[in-house]
């Protein structure tokens, strides 16, 4: 049949069996990298790195390890030793090769699978040595066994021996053990492994990255109690070297991946059960053959609730980080989520028209390390990222629901306390997020053919650019109506207020979304409140507080203060939030002089006195008594305009702080429900007042 044509392109038909490639040992590895790494940069290079060490670390689960240390030479090489029982050397049975060349050279060759050597691995699959290896222009074995060290190179997989020093170095084949060293005491053993990637295979700027390594080890060494790993560069100028050693577990670990003020300690949630698992194994005859094999599956879940907002979950298998989740983490949230409606709804801490909590709410706040151990876990692929295993959805989440119901359920006093805190906590999370969608779906602009959902007391402007667009909050409608005629309506917004808000440092949530003013505010600044705030979704460009020059609105621009760096601090850290500056005095000038204004405002007692003794040198005369502004109301817009709103004329003062936690501190001290420290700190401040300045 002769060949078609497309398009004046031949096209060859035939396909047959000469057509198909066997790759061959590790030549698929060098081949598709990408499967067994997940890529060629510096993420697939670390994810060689992590192999290596794991395989040491593994040695320590099985308590045959007390150390791992891991050093990067200069030379872009890397190694990694470890204490444990050193990579068999004798030879394997099946293969006639030393043990060593079996698991550097065979895919899927390892001590992992049958279940004697080892209970719970990171290893899982036997391929972790011989992918390096295959990805490695140079790769040292060296095992500590009595009585001597013995070993292999190998480059890019093909074991043999090198002439000299590092991965250039003339090579030639060679099958067996074919490095020696020196003796080695009685019961001293481990393995030393040094490696240089492959340059054919990984970009040029893939690197060895010291931050992420050293988090790997420092997280590893909490996941290993009584594991020390030593990480030492040697790359720059100056040798670097961190050690980590953590008796405390993920207890110690939960703690130190907090960053926020506790609500509850940490709380440890441990259990146990068995399941069934359909695998293959060798029988007597050498052949797999599927059989159903009894499982132990050990959790262990360290937690603690915190003030903040933010969630920090990590979950490991065995010792393998599992940053991607997994069955275990769907377990877990399942049952954090129906635990906490059940107890919710139980204690009526949830109306019944109240809905249901959902795992956000939840998870705020909430710092947790789920771990699972299990011996031959399910992965989905060799980056072990997600654990697939289907029985430990079912068992974590059973284990978790039982522990953690005892806990909210506690009749001890202390446990007790904190229990009714995290619940109130995740009510409270509910309730805002339902109240911030609610805004949310409101706070777009309305064009003039919509209908505006935003409360009808506010002034808007016409502008449409955020960046140029301000919000005055204004106090009380007398001010309003001269503001709104003093205003630029382009770009200036008006909202106003009618006496002082809530002081939300002692009100919770739900009083304050409840609170009128308040919700108006948030409402209309338009980018949500708390943990929903974005502030990309802000309506105006700036938020300008506008109340009298006198203690009342002082009063008045602390509570609007407290409001937004509780619920909308990013504003103010962004610098987006000012006081307006009103006059406190009008001047009116009898004799102005030529460029001189007619009426002169200042902004407080001290400034008057020197403005009218600048006047008095200047021989200018004004009229008495000099005006003392009340309030806005009392100004006209022409006044109010020139003085508080125009950007060419006016002042504002910016409201910042340097320190967030020392910002909090202070307004918990002077707005929140503890009196004493506070008035601890009026009486200490008494003494600082001069009393003739006093307006009274």
């Amino acid at each position: 049949m002769p060949p078609r044509t497309a398009g004046g392109t031949t096209i060859d038909n035939t396909y047959n069996a000469h057509h198909l490639l066997v790759l061959e040992g590790l030549e698929a590895v060098r081949k598709r990298p990408g499967m067994y790494i997940g890529s060629t940069d510096t993420r697939g290079l670390m994810h060689c790195l992590w192999e290596i060490i794991d395989n040491g670390v593994d040695e320590a689960l099985a308590g045959a390890a007390s150390r791992v240390e891991v050093v990067l030479h200069p030379d872009d090489s890397v190694e990694v030793h470890d204490d444990g029982r050193g990579i068999p050397t004798d030879k394997e049975p099946k293969t006639g090769l030393p043990g060593v060349e079996v698991v550097a050279t065979k895919l899927h060759a390892g001590g992992k699978f049958g279940g004697s050597s080892y209970v719970a691995t990171g290893g899982l699959h036997g391929v972790g040595l011989s992918v390096v290896n295959a990805l490695s222009a140079r790769m040292d074995i060296d095992v500590e066994r009595s009585p001597s060290v013995q070993g292999m190179s190998f480059q890019r997989g093909n074991p043999g021996v090198f002439d000299g020093e590092g991965p250039k170095a003339a090579f030639s084949p060679q099958s067996g053990l074919t490095r020696k060293g020196g003796r080695v005491k009685k019961g001293v053993t481990g393995t030393r492994i040094q490696f240089w990637a492959d340059r054919q295979i990984f970009t040029k700027d893939a690197t060895f990255v010291y931050d992420e390594l050293v988090t790997r080890a420092r997280q590893t060494s909490f996941i290993v109690p009584g594991l020390e790993i030593l990480i030492r560069d040697l790359r720059g100028d100056e040798p670097v070297e961190e050690s980590f050693k953590h008796d405390g577990g993920i207890s110690e670990f939960c703690e130190f991946l907090a960053a926020d003020e506790a609500v509850t300690d940490v709380l440890r949630l441990q259990g146990e059960e068995r399941f069934t698992e359909t695998v293959p194994l060798l029988d007597d005859q050498g052949h797999m053959t599927p059989q159903d094999v009894e499982r132990d599956l050990v959790v262990d879940v360290a937690l603690r609730w915190g003030t903040g907002y933010e969630t920090e979950l990590r979950s490991f298998v065995n010792v393998i980080a599992t940053p991607k989740g997994g069955t275990h983490v769907g377990g877990f949230e399942a049952a954090l989520t129906k635990t906490f409606n059940d107890v919710l709804r139980a204690t009526k801490t949830l109306k019944t028209a109240e809905a249901d909590v959902v795992k956000d709410d939840v998870l705020e706040g909430l710092t947790a390390v789920v771990t699972a151990r299990l011996a031959e876990p399910q992965f989905e692929g060799q980056t072990k990222e997600v654990l697939g295993t289907p029985a430990a959805r079912t068992i974590v989440r059973k284990v978790v629901a039982a522990e953690l119901k005892k806990f909210l359920t506690s009749t001890k006093r202390a446990e007790k306390a904190q229990a009714k805190l995290v619940l109130e906590k995740v009510a409270n999370a509910s309730r805002t997020r339902i109240a911030a969608r609610t805004h949310r779906e409101t706070q777009r602009r309305k064009n003039a053919l919509e209908s505006s959902a935003l409360p009808s007391k506010l002034a808007d402007c016409r502008s449409n650019d955020m960046d140029r667009s301000e919000l005055f909050i204004v106090e009380g409608d007398s001010a309003l109506g001269t503001a709104k005629l003093a205003r630029n309506s382009e770009f200036q917004a008006l909202l106003p207020i009618r006496g002082k808000i809530l002081n939300v440092q002692k009100a919770s949530v739900g009083d304050m979304l409840k609170n009128t003013e308040c919700a108006s505010i948030i409402q209309v600044v338009g980018a949500g409140s708390g943990r929903t705030f974005d502030i990309d979704a802000r309506r105006y460009g700036r938020i300008i507080f506008m109340a009298d020059a006198d203690s009342d609105g002082a009063h008045i621009r602390c509570l609007l203060t407290t409001l937004f760096f509780k619920y909308m601090p990013e504003l103010i850290k962004e610098g987006r939030v000012y006081t307006a500056v009103p006059p406190l005095h009008r001047i009116e000038l009898s004799n102005p002089k030529k460029g001189m204004d007619k009426y002169v405002y200042t902004y407080s007692d001290p400034d008057l006195q020197r403005k009218l003794a600048e006047l008095t040198k200047k021989g200018v005369r004004w009229k008495e008594p000099v005006q003392r502004y009340k309030g806005l109301g009392e100004m006209d817009a022409d006044q109010l305009a020139e003085t508080t709103m125009d950007p060419m004329h006016r002042t504002l003062r910016r409201i910042t702080f340097d320190d967030a936690e020392v910002a909090s501190e202070v307004f918990e001290l002077l707005m929140g429900s503890e009196v004493a420290p506070r008035k601890d700190f009026i009486i200490q401040g008494a003494y600082e007042v001069d009393a003739d300045t006093l307006d009274a």
